[in-house]
């Protein structure tokens, strides 16, 4: 009798194990791991877009900055 007690307290405590701890544990690991992914894919597709600019951007950059684009101000006070 005692015997049967202590395997079904055995049985009770290994199914509070793995259903309260490892699945849940397993679970968030899977689910931290795949937004780990997410950033990284979000930063490959960032550096990317750093590396090859868009053509706007690069007819910004080579117009030159003339003189007369510029207006010169006095600060009232």
């Amino acid at each position: 009798m005692l015997r049967y007690i202590l395997i079904s307290l055995a049985i009770y405590f290994a199914y509070r194990f793995i259903f309260e701890l490892i699945i849940p544990i397993y679970k968030t690991t899977k689910q931290v791991k795949k937004q780990f992914e997410g950033i990284r894919e979000n930063q490959r597709q960032y550096q990317n877009q750093q590396q090859s600019p868009q053509p706007q951007e690069q007819d910004r950059a080579q117009t030159n900055v003339r003189d007369e684009d510029y207006l010169e101000f006095e600060e009232i006070k």
